[in-house]
């Protein structure tokens, strides 16, 4: 549903949504749908969750803006916290993912120069993701979503994910490559987690050559892996890392991150953004930081996931139009053994908000605050809307959880 004055950049499904409470949407209408992937990793505490609300009304009575020219403590408090929960020693604060992954691809190319290359180049995987605009559409290793937007940026290099040999194969050949640039979990790939061993050998590799090993974890981060950070899993640190979409819970913001040399690369005057780092923003990534840690909400992801995943191989054992089933903490993938856009319209027949990427992934971002009933309920209602499309429907339904205890905890 594209309608004027609005731009056709978005298939639209013909809903109007009111507001929403925990892992629930309300249509204008006073039709409930839950949704399953929050906003697409962006509302990991839930729609409308009440440390938030309370966070952002009262800093907005303090301070919302002022120039980067000037300290506000709210934002060093938020840096600071950053840091301590990544490794890293700065941070810079954007407004999205595309954002933070732009100052990241400006870090690498600027570290580079400072070190000789003449044309600083950035390896980047097939099948990710890293925004839309023009150098993260250029980075992003998906030509369907490239097509009719050259000419690209120069200066990156795709290489097949989970693939070291291709990487080595570069080194030798090429002495401008200046970072290496992945997501721990390709998620609009289709929710294709890397490798540990390829990971590992990659940071060794950027060790050896004295690349940035650059993390996207716009969409891992925050705590959805199971860990803050995804690369946590895997006893690995990065030189730059990336985040946005949960760490405000629906406000927008974004950060880059950098450790040692990374990290004393940018000098005043290098990169910037007007309303990056507002107060306003920082109240909120502060308030969902806090929340995440009192409510152990991160432990909460890893052993959720696992339930999760343990149903859904229960409940598709010996089908045939499941592939596979993959994922990391409350980041999911069901795929399919073919494409499956219909799947969308379908399941809002029933109530059910379910995002379909890579052509035929059934991505489930679920919210970290997911009570145990709610957890089980969107469980059955994906089971049921995908035997329904695969003309299976072998599962009875199942009263939903109340409305009333959306921000009930496990």
């Amino acid at each position: 549903m594209a309608e004027p004055p609005l731009l056709n950049t978005y298939g639209r499904l013909p809903i109007m949504f009111d507001h929403g409470r925990g892992p629930w949407l309300f249509d204008t209408e006073g039709r409930r749908y839950f949704d399953t992937f929050s906003g697409i990793a962006v509302c990991g505490l839930g729609h409308s969750h009440p440390a938030i609300s309370a966070a952002i009304r009262q800093q907005s009575e303090k301070l919302l803006h002022c120039s980067n020219l000037f300290h506000t403590r709210v934002q060093h408090q938020l840096a600071r916290e950053l840091c301590d929960l990544s490794g890293m020693d700065g941070v810079f604060l954007a407004n999205s993912g595309a954002e933070a992954n732009e100052a990241a691809i400006k870090l690498a190319r600027l570290y580079g120069h400072n070190r000789g290359k003449k044309s600083p180049t950035i390896i980047v995987m097939e099948g990710s993701f890293h925004g839309r605009t023009l150098a993260t559409l250029t980075a992003t290793g998906n030509h369907k979503v490239q097509t009719g937007f050259a000419p690209l940026v120069s200066g990156f290099i795709h290489v097949p994910f989970n693939d070291l040999a291709s990487i080595e194969a570069l080194a030798a050949n090429n002495p401008d490559i200046t970072a290496v640039l992945l997501e721990p979990v390709q998620g609009e790939g289709g929710v294709v987690p890397a490798d540990a061993d390829w990971l590992r050998g990659v940071r060794a590799m950027c060790d050896r050559h004295n690349w940035l090993m650059m993390l996207d974890e716009v969409q891992t981060g925050n705590g959805r892996s199971g860990r803050f950070f995804a690369y946590q899993h895997f006893d690995i640190l990065p030189d730059v890392v990336t985040t946005a979409k949960g760490l405000g819970n629906g406000f927008p913001i974004g950060a880059c991150l950098a450790r040692g040399e990374a990290a004393r690369t940018f000098q005043p005057g290098h990169h910037g953004s007007t309303f990056g780092g507002n107060a306003l923003a920082c109240a909120a990534a502060l308030a969902v930081l806090a929340t995440l840690r009192q409510d152990k909400l991160m432990e909460r992801a890893s052993d959720l996931g696992a339930r999760i995943m343990s149903q859904l191989k229960t409940a598709f054992a010996g089908t045939h139009y499941i592939r596979d089933i993959r994922g990391l903490g409350l980041m999911i993938g069901i795929e399919m053994n073919s494409g499956c856009p219909e799947l969308v319209p379908l399941a809002k027949t029933q109530g059910l908000l379910l995002n379909v990427t890579s052509q035929n992934v059934i991505r489930l971002l679920p919210p970290l605050t997911l009570s145990d009933d709610e957890a089980d309920y969107m469980v059955e209602q994906v089971v049921k809307v995908i035997k329904l499309y695969a003309g299976d429907d072998r599962l009875e339904p199942r009263v939903p959880p109340s409305p009333d205890n959306e921000m009930t905890r496990h």
